[in-house]
């Protein structure tokens, strides 16, 4: 099983982007999701640790400057996505990622509060 670390960069971008009001919780997240074209966007205009900002997860064992070291995203590269959040905190808790499960789940209680 792949080792995962909480990517403390990104929960700190996703709570400001929450504070900032910049999120959507109305669209579902198969429909938000980037498309690869997106994300090589995002990767040729802020590179890897842009891009690597919108994931709650960093696979250690995975090389840098990949998009396989990144896992979990949390939005759509402008927004942060409530469905997204949900997916993230799904996924990491049924493959027993405890950390990135409670930051996920420490993200979907602060925008709830904020949207509230």
């Amino acid at each position: 099983m792949a080792t995962y670390e909480v990517n403390d960069a990104a929960v700190k971008a996703a709570r400001r982007l929450i504070d900032d009001g910049r999120y959507d919780t109305t669209t579902e997240w198969s429909d938000a999701a980037p498309s690869t074209s997106a994300e090589n966007d995002v990767i040729d205009a802020r590179g890897y640790d842009g891009y690597g900002e919108w994931h709650l997860a960093i696979d250690t064992e995975a090389s840098e400057e990949t998009k396989g070291r990144y896992r979990f995203p949390y939005g759509d590269f402008e927004r942060v996505n409530r469905a997204a959040l949900i997916h993230a905190k799904q996924r990491a808790s049924q493959n027993d990622h405890d950390d990135v499960a409670e930051a996920a789940d420490s993200l979907l209680e602060h925008l709830d509060r904020t949207d509230g």
